[in-house]
């Protein structure tokens, strides 16, 4: 009994098994594997924000290698703004800064990806981490400073770089133009690391949309001095957004 059942069996799973293909039914094709792709994004991260240029290549079909280059300035977590209480036109400044940080990154990295996309319009999910060469270029901040003249309540206003010893909130009026003080920036070399999980979510097979998130970590040889009244640190830790858009071939 148990060999006719058996038999019986045998002769009716190929129609079983045909029973369960629709030929009608949407079967979307595999996406081609594209080995290289560029993108251009913008970085928001706990100490201000930049721009990332990325050069990726496929080294199999779930990892890949990355060159990124990144521009992104660097706040002193005590800087606040002021203004002049007693000019109605003062600029804006952030009184006691001493040098404004502009951080140039040159690095190598891998992705992972954990979940490839199920379909067009999915999101596939990446494990990136980068590191490499960081150089702080420290710009000097200056001032628009005023000065009574021979005449009541007229003042003229020479621009000066800052001095915690002379410069007070009632005699800045503001900050002058982002280019004085640019042939005195100072480097400062070290290196850093970023770790991050993307989602890229382009509808397309060649189109780059991504969102990465993490954190990064910058580290020089000494403290870069970016204010005057407080403590500076050599060690920059930060969380960060990446908006990323390019192209894959």
């Amino acid at each position: 009994m148990n060999s006719l059942r058996l038999l019986l069996f045998l002769f009716f799973l190929p129609g079983l098994a045909l029973g369960q293909i629709n030929p009608f039914e949407y079967q979307e094709d595999k996406p081609p594997l594209m080995k290289n792709e560029w993108a251009l994004g913008l970085n928001v991260h706990s100490a201000g924000w930049g721009l990332d240029f990325r050069r990726a290549k496929n080294l199999t079909v779930n990892k890949k290698r990355h060159y990124e280059i990144e521009a992104v300035n660097m706040k002193h977590p005590k800087e606040v703004r002021s203004v002049n209480p007693y000019f109605d036109n003062a600029r804006s400044f952030f009184y006691g800064k001493q040098n404004t940080l502009t951080v140039l990154r040159l690095g190598y990295g891998r992705q992972n990806v954990l979940f490839n996309k199920a379909e067009k319009g999915g999101v596939e999910v990446r494990l990136n981490y980068t590191g490499g060469f960081s150089l702080g270029l420290a710009k000097p901040v200056y001032l628009n400073i005023l000065y009574p003249t021979e005449f009541d309540r007229e003042y003229m206003v020479i621009v000066e770089k800052y001095d915690p010893e002379k410069h007070y909130t009632d005699n800045i009026y503001g900050r002058a133009p982002f280019t004085e003080g640019i042939t005195e920036i100072k480097p400062y070399p070290g290196a850093y690391a970023k770790f991050g999980l993307a989602f890229e979510y382009g509808s397309w097979d060649d189109d780059i949309r991504c969102i990465e998130t993490g954190i990064s970590f910058d580290a020089y040889g000494k403290e870069v001095p970016i204010m005057a009244l407080t403590e500076n640190s050599q060690f920059y830790f930060n969380f960060y957004i990446n908006i990323l858009y390019g192209r894959k071939w």
